[in-house]
């Protein structure tokens, strides 16, 4: 696979993935999962700059699309697409590291959980109970099409925190301020399953996703690291 490749996984229009690498030939491989609560808005044009800075620090990125709500999205598509897109990126590249931002987050981790080549994962800000807190709840009842009474399946299927053992190493890095995913969703899931948590204080939501932030290298750092860079 060469540099800036897009690989598609499905007839959807937003089923496809961009691949791109460094010069040579052993790297670790990250897979960019973008956040926006699953909402159609957001695309992975967010991954893009996280992307091209994993490159030129000497991973592979694999910068996914997926489904979303108001766009064909929902569950289980959107997390379908996830497993789907990492199905199509070429064994012969070998285990990745899941990393996500927000309700990529979300999708980092579950895919971690539920694809056997993910061999770690990082939450950036990451939604990872879904019955933490009421905003949360709000939002994964768009995603999971009901309320937790209505479709307790999918909360069930869905939520990292009903997941839980989870016997991979997983980064949760989430910033003290963040003003839109409470800090206490990444405290609680590390205290629960075991994962590292990286505090950082002063730290907003998308400051995590801003290359060129400390807080975006504490989270490069740890994939590369989970991946063995």
């Amino acid at each position: 696979m060469g540099c800036g490749l897009r690989i598609g996984y499905g007839g959807h229009p937003s089923q496809f993935g961009e691949y791109s690498a460094p010069s040579g030939e052993s790297f670790p491989v990250i897979v960019v999962i973008h956040g926006g609560f699953w909402h159609q808005r957001y695309g992975l044009e967010l991954g893009r700059p996280l992307a091209a800075d994993l490159v030129a620090h000497g991973a592979a990125a694999y910068n996914i699309e997926y489904r979303r709500v108001g766009g064909g999205g929902g569950w289980p598509e959107t997390g379908d697409d996830v497993l789907a897109a990492l199905d199509a990126l070429d064994p012969a590249l070998g285990p990745v590291v899941t990393l996500g931002h927000s309700a990529g987050g979300h999708l980092a981790v579950w895919a971690a959980a539920r694809h056997p080549r993910v061999v770690g994962a990082v939450a950036q800000a990451g939604v990872l109970d879904f019955l933490q807190h009421p905003q949360i709840t709000r939002r994964a009842a768009e995603l999971l099409g009901g309320t937790p009474d209505e479709v307790p399946e999918r909360y069930a299927d869905a939520s990292p925190a009903a997941l839980l053992p989870i016997d991979k190493p997983m980064v949760l890095v989430h910033g003290r301020d963040d003003e839109d995913v409470p800090f206490e969703q990444s405290e609680a899931f590390a205290r629960t399953s075991g994962a590292e948590l990286v505090e950082l204080p002063g730290v907003g939501h998308m400051d995590v996703i801003t290359p060129g932030a400390a807080a975006w290298a504490a989270c490069r750092d740890a994939a590369l690291r989970l991946a063995g860079a």
